[in-house]
């Protein structure tokens, strides 16, 4: 092969404007390797082209065949046949006709075989169907490392004590039975007669077969322009070369094929995991794997375990709600502020300037005891109880996944195995030598080049981070410009709806609408941030998919922890905190003074904001994911049943579903990881959160499954070893979530202050108290201020017809009344409770800390039974290797011994002859 012939390049842009297209220049080679395609060959420029076959379809609507009825077909690829189109646009369609075909050429003379058959409801579509021979499959099994069976598993699982119980949750065995367990290895065509075959034409599973065929399409070149060639598949398709390249689903999902060669695996997905009235039963992850690939398996096996273990905190959560629920009406403060004698005789200080009046603290009666119920005791124990939670739930994960790392064959799924991206391969500019292998290779850039890029793409993810920040610091001003306007009118819009005044403080009013403001916005950035986060990606070009999705999972994760948590941590520590005094307000901008908390504090609110954006994110993704696809197919099989009442086949049932994604799993995963991350950064004040989670998610799971089966093409199948990059950000989110909850409890929740008052305040260790108590304490947190003392851009311009000739007011700060020499200052208690919270914190964090260490050390990653069959696979590989290496040896060395022989016995005839020569 020339040079010429092995440099390549992928278009710049799409084929939708073939007059613009430009191209990059480039300078050096990209060379295939001859392991990486060892059946690689381009046509010539200016050699002809090959035509594909073609046939009409046989009416057989249920075969997974060629028109031979033998050829098994592992690929489809659309397109619209350019010589049908209107003649004043033929010609822009022409040279998308001469990369087809050459294309197309290309894979026949790499060894695939393809056959062409026309649409049944649309001539203009024609599909081509792609067929990989034994030779070619044996080839690029030994290219992608893939492991097959060696011999049966002999060391005998053990079953569970529980089984007896569980059984009934499992899916039917006479449907789905127990796979056969295997001692696997990787494939080789030189040691063939190793491996467990029983039938070639099962031995490689469709999974298999889709994954080798999406192999060579994303490599097989398309374009030839003097020394440059452009290949693969996703060009294609983006460009509209194809209009869709997909795998076949192997029968219709709610009808049993009637193809005797035919598995109905998707049919028995749908039965036994995607129908509703299976939500009961276990996820049978062994079908899922085999049907669509590991990386679809170990996703809805890590969905399954986080809801199975969700289900423990959700019970735990909803026993201290309950707990909350029934103490609110016995909750001494909260009767207190209820109270007419107490509540209704403190005054309370106006919350913005000259708009605002004075006004009861009773009038907060019934957000007191709503807070009772989220800030607690019980809170206390089940923040605790979470961090112990996430910890066990990420360590058990792991033995888990190691389980399945075994069963599905990816314990040695290394980096080394995973072949390059063909972007990254069309790149490869420069040379350098391997660390690694000492050997010359091609990269596409330097060292500073690569520091440049990711220097770049840091800078960009920083600044659009910012942004997000500037958006969050716009709700705020919101709240404070809004919160100013329903003081000063709310209660007088309301006043004939006396029911409704109870409720509607103007503090929650301002909850409310700037939570709702907050999830738009969180909508509108995610959409942005996703091509932005997409683009970075890109431009770094990283080696490998799981480099790419990796570095894409980072950025896409804290530009989304940014965008739905920022506006959470604002109200749990900061609002409220630095408001200064009602003669000395602190203002924000010099213009809106800062908000202040409830009476009650600001937890009410965490908690509100929590409820509003966990609950329209489930209703938008659930509106995005199931809803959309389902009116889009309904309203295809509407159009295509009103133009054809004929039967379809098999493929061009598939083409009317929905594509998938590039990203494919990506979304989900993001989805439930921010889920996590709301389930455990702010579960003390919302202890429901994780009933919450688990209701969403048993639906989760069942609409992933049903719109996975039913509603979208086939995934192109793909290995993985685990959740990826997704690993370390939840280990992330665990550790975060001890500090976060920790905090909340000391600085958002009132307990802190009730402690200190209970242990400290309530009864005077000078004055000789027989017992603690609560009583009193409203009062102990309510500082006094004089009303002589407001400012003149401060002071309220309307007083209510109850304000009398009061001469003072309240506001909830611990400060030194007016009068005394320290006015206005911070009282002991105020040192005393900032004491308590920070020793608090420290206390807290480092036994959850000590006990997560522990648990981390004393549960072992891999499972012992695990490690045993490790141990006995390796075994028998090695003992296969040597076997091998011993008859390769002996039939390279036996024609040498041969050859001795052969020249021993010459030797020694001419020997004996000399000799008898010599006698005579």
């Amino acid at each position: 092969m020339s040079e010429d012939e092995n440099m390549f390049e992928m278009d710049s842009e799409p084929d939708s404007d073939p007059e613009g297209e430009t191209e990059l220049d480039m300078t050096g080679e990209v060379v295939y390797a001859q392991e990486l395609m060892p059946t690689y060959q381009a046509i010539a420029e200016g050699e002809s082209v090959k035509t594909v076959e073609k046939a009409e379809f046989n009416g057989l609507t249920d075969s997974l065949l060629f028109n031979d009825g033998k050829r098994r077909i592992d690929f489809v690829l659309v397109y619209e046949d350019e010589d049908k189109k209107e003649f004043e646009k033929r010609h822009t369609f022409q040279r998308r006709k001469r990369r087809r075909e050459y294309f197309e050429a290309n894979l026949m003379k790499m060894g695939m075989e393809l056959e062409a058959t026309p649409s049944v409801v649309d001539e203009k579509v024609t599909f081509v169907k792609v067929h990989m021979p034994w030779d070619v499959l044996c080839t690029y099994a030994e290219v992608l490392h893939i492991k097959l069976p060696i011999q049966l598993n002999d060391l005998a699982s053990k079953s569970s004590p529980f089984n007896c119980f569980t059984k009934y949750f499992y899916p039917s065995q006479e449907l789905i039975s127990a796979e056969t367990e295997y001692f696997t290895a990787p494939f080789a065509k030189d040691r063939l007669e190793h491996f467990y075959i029983k039938d070639q034409d099962q031995f490689f599973t469709p999974a298999m077969r889709g994954r080798m065929a999406y192999y060579i399409l994303s490599r097989a070149p398309y374009d030839v322009r003097g020394h440059i060639k452009k290949f693969g598949i996703s060009k294609l398709l983006d460009g509209g070369v194809y209009k869709a390249a997909y795998p076949l689903h192997d029968c219709r999902f709610n009808v049993k094929s009637t193809d005797e060669s035919c598995p109905n695996q998707r049919y028995l997905l749908y039965k036994e995991w995607a129908h509703p009235k299976s939500f009961y039963k276990m996820q049978p992850l062994d079908l899922i794997r085999e049907y669509y690939g590991e990386k679809i398996g170990i996703y809805f096996a890590w969905l399954g375990f986080y809801t199975g273990m969700l289900a423990f905190a959700a019970v735990v959560g909803l026993g201290c709600f309950i707990y909350g629920y029934k103490t609110q009406e016995t909750s001494t403060w909260s009767k207190e502020v209820c109270d007419p004698l107490i509540g209704g005789s403190i005054v309370m200080c106006p919350q913005c300037d000259k708009e605002c009046t004075y006004w009861r603290l009773n009038s907060t009666c019934e957000s007191s005891k709503k807070l009772c119920i989220f800030d607690n005791f019980g809170t206390l124990v089940f923040a605790v109880f979470m961090s112990i939670w996430v910890t066990l739930f990420l360590e058990f994960w792991k033995r888990y996944q190691a389980e399945l790392e075994y069963e599905w064959d990816t314990v040695e799924f290394l980096e080394q195995e995973e072949q390059p991206r063909p972007e990254y391969e069309a790149k490869c500019v420069h040379e350098r030598i391997n660390p690694i292998t000492k050997a010359k290779e091609k990269v596409p850039y330097t060292a500073c080049g690569k520091c440049i890029r990711v220097s770049f793409g840091m800078g960009t993810v920083l600044f659009w981070i910012l942004l997000i920040v500037a958006s969050v610091v716009g709700v705020i001003v919101y709240r404070l410009a809004v919160f100013f306007a329903f003081s000063a009118k709310l209660r007088q819009d309301l006043k004939e709806l006396e029911p409704l005044r109870e409720y509607v403080t103007p503090q929650m009013a301002t909850s409310v609408t700037a939570s709702i403001i907050s999830f738009v916005v969180i909508m509108i950035l995610n959409y942005v941030y996703e091509r932005v986060a997409i683009w970075i990606t890109d431009f770094e070009l990283p080696r490998t998919k799981t480099e790419y999705e990796n570095s894409l999972t980072l950025k896409m994760f804290f530009f989304q922890f940014v965008n739905y948590y920022s506006s959470c941590f604002y109200i749990a520590f900061f609002k409220g905190k630095l408001v200064g005094y009602p003669g000395k307000p602190v203002y924000w901008l010099g213009k809106y003074r800062n908000e202040e908390c409830d009476p009650g504090g600001c937890l009410i609110e965490l908690t509100t904001q929590l409820t509003v954006i966990m609950g329209g994110k489930a209703i938008w993704n659930n509106i995005q994911e199931v809803l959309l696809p389902w009116v889009k197919n309904m309203i295809f099989r509407y159009c295509t049943s009103v133009r054809s009442d004929k039967d379809l086949p098999r493929w061009e049932q598939d083409y009317h579903l929905q594509p998938v994604g590039k990203l494919g799993l990506f979304y989900e995963y993001l989805e439930m990881v921010i889920q996590f991350g709301f389930v455990t950064l702010f579960v003390a004040s919302f202890p429901l959160a994780p009933l919450l989670a688990l209701i969403n998610n048993l639906f989760e799971i069942r609409v992933d499954a049903w719109k996975t089966t039913t509603q979208f093409r086939r995934v192109v199948p793909e290995k993985a070893q685990d959740i990826g990059a997704w690993q370390p950000i939840l280990q992330g989110v665990a550790i975060l979530a001890v500090a976060t909850n920790a905090m909340i409890i000391a600085f958002t929740s009132d307990m802190i202050p009730r402690l200190v008052y209970y242990w400290s305040f309530s009864v005077s260790p000078y004055e000789g108290g027989e017992k603690n108590t609560m009583a009193g304490y409203i009062n102990n947190t309510l500082s006094i201020f004089n009303v002589e003392d407001f400012s003149l851009d401060s002071k309220p311009l309307n007083t209510p017809y109850w304000f009398h000739n009061d001469t003072t007011c309240r506001y909830r700060d611990f400060r030194h009344p007016p009068g005394t020499p320290k006015q206005y200052e911070f009282s002991v208690y105020y040192w005393h409770v900032i004491a308590a919270k920070l020793a608090f914190i420290i206390v807290v964090e480092h036994i959850v800390y000590f006990t997560k260490f522990i648990l981390a050390y004393v549960i072992p990653d891999v499972p012992l039974a695990v490690k045993e069959q490790i141990k006995r696979e390796k075994y028998l590989t090695q003992v296969i290797l040597h076997e091998t290496s011993l008859k390769l040896v002996t039939k390279r060395i036996k024609p040498m011994a041969e050859n001795i022989f052969k020249r021993a016995e010459l030797n020694i005839e001419t020997e004996t002859e000399t000799d008898q020569d010599l006698h005579l």
